[in-house]
């Protein structure tokens, strides 16, 4: 973008089949408001070679990361040994990506996109990240990131905190990123060493299945977390896309005052 910012996502191959969790995470930027620009910016890591030619299908913006010896072509289960291989060697090039001086929104593939997020966006952090649960300030350390989406400034803190972040595998082994990152959000190098400016965002507007945003007028995204399984993940995906679609058909008035909600959770319960 003009701001110097790319908006990235990884897959593997478990995600990219025809009709899958990719199409329906492309087809979220087409029906949101204000979203579709964002395509144009969006550059999709894919993790092996069928994730790769699958992008270049449906997408412009492809880049194929390699990673020797380990193979990412199956759905990594949550927790697995190749869930945790995945999650890290997204984090170690996230960092890579702020080194090269891109500040970067990451984004989950299972994250819908309705609405432009840097409306919401808070104007001073380094770094932002969505949470599974929002204890009501953006300030709270008790808040649950979630690893799925956040907003990155590229910037010497933001360099040292992922380095911090990656290195912190070690000392929490058989630690997925998300979890440690929850347990190091605190820690005094962070906060004082490196002044790291950290924030957390509301789930009234960057919501997901653990705690939804209910307000389908404020909401910007929505993902869905607290979920296990490939197929019932995508078929409540399926049913936000919808419910969003028939959101949007209501006349303005009717959308203004609405007490229209999610039916989701449904096969994720």
């Amino acid at each position: 973008m003009k701001n110097n910012t790319v908006v990235l996502t990884t897959l593997n191959s478990a995600w990219v089949t025809p009709n899958s969790v990719l199409d329906i995470f492309l087809t979220s930027f087409k029906l949101g408001n204000g979203t579709r620009r964002f395509l144009r910016h969006l550059v999709i890591i894919a993790l092996d070679q069928k994730a790769y030619n699958r992008c270049r299908i449906v997408h412009r913006h492809c880049f194929a990361l390699r990673t020797h010896g380990v193979d990412f072509h199956e759905e990594a289960y949550f927790m697995t040994p190749n869930y945790l291989n995945m999650m890290w060697r997204r984090i170690d090039f996230l960092r890579i990506i702020l080194e090269l001086g891109y500040d970067f929104i990451f984004t989950d593939a299972d994250i819908l996109w309705f609405r432009d997020p840097f409306t919401r966006f808070l104007p001073d952090p380094d770094f932002q990240i969505a949470c599974d649960y929002y204890k009501g300030s953006s300030d709270d350390v008790e808040n649950n990131p979630n690893g799925g989406f956040y907003y990155v400034k590229s910037n010497n803190r933001t360099i040292a905190f992922y380095r911090f972040w990656f290195s912190s595998r070690e000392t929490y082994p058989k630690h997925h990123d998300q979890a440690v990152l929850d347990k190091i959000k605190s820690h005094p190098y962070i906060s004082e060493k490196i002044r790291l400016r950290i924030k957390f965002l509301d789930t009234a507007y960057f919501g997901g299945l653990c705690e939804l945003s209910k307000d389908l007028n404020k909401v910007c995204t929505m993902h869905a977390n607290c979920c296990y399984g490939m197929l019932n993940k995508l078929n409540d995906m399926k049913i936000m896309l919808q419910d969003w679609r028939t959101f949007n058909s209501l006349p303005p008035k009717h959308r203004n005052v609405s007490i229209f909600t999610w039916r989701v959770p449904r096969f994720c319960r």
